[in-house]
């Protein structure tokens, strides 16, 4: 790591955070070990797995690949930041009435990248979410429940 250390201010989940982080330090790094928040998750720190998926200005990115200093004044949103207080979110109920929830270290990627396709697309096809989660990687399962559940929540009315 660097030894220069850059004053930034990120927004994370609707909560403005004054940080002092290194010039090369990544996003992930950031989350998980100044702001403790541990559901974005450390897969293979290359950008290939998802497991550490967030929304950037509403956009779906890897937080490894990321450098902090490029968030600056931006907002960030991770797995937490989705919670409202009254329970799951419909993307996370539809992962468990799935039972597309295996280990669960995974989960959190897809939840992510579930959120920025619905964002986008209310009602995806098979193919569009298929391709939305093709940058997931999971050990445990198949892929099918996942988008299953995917696929019964763009069926239900918004």
């Amino acid at each position: 790591m660097s030894s220069r250390k850059i004053h930034c201010t990120l927004e994370v989940n609707h909560v403005e955070q004054d940080l002092l982080v290194h010039a090369d330090e990544t996003l992930l790094d950031v989350l998980r070990e100044q702001l403790a928040l541990c559901g974005t998750k450390r897969g293979c720190n290359h950008g290939v797995c998802g497991a550490c998926n967030v929304l950037v200005d509403g956009m779906l990115v890897r937080a490894c690949l990321m450098l902090a200093v490029e968030v600056d004044q931006r907002p960030v949103v991770t797995v937490e930041g989705l919670a409202d207080g009254r329970g799951y979110t419909d993307i996370q109920q539809a992962l468990v009435a799935a039972g597309a929830i295996q280990c669960g270290f995974c989960t959190p990627g897809f939840v992510m990248a579930l959120t920025a396709l619905f964002a986008r697309e209310p009602r995806p096809d098979r193919d569009t979410i298929r391709n939305a989660l093709s940058g997931n990687l999971c050990r445990c399962s198949g892929y099918v429940k996942i988008v299953e559940a995917a696929e019964r929540l763009a069926e239900l009315p918004r």
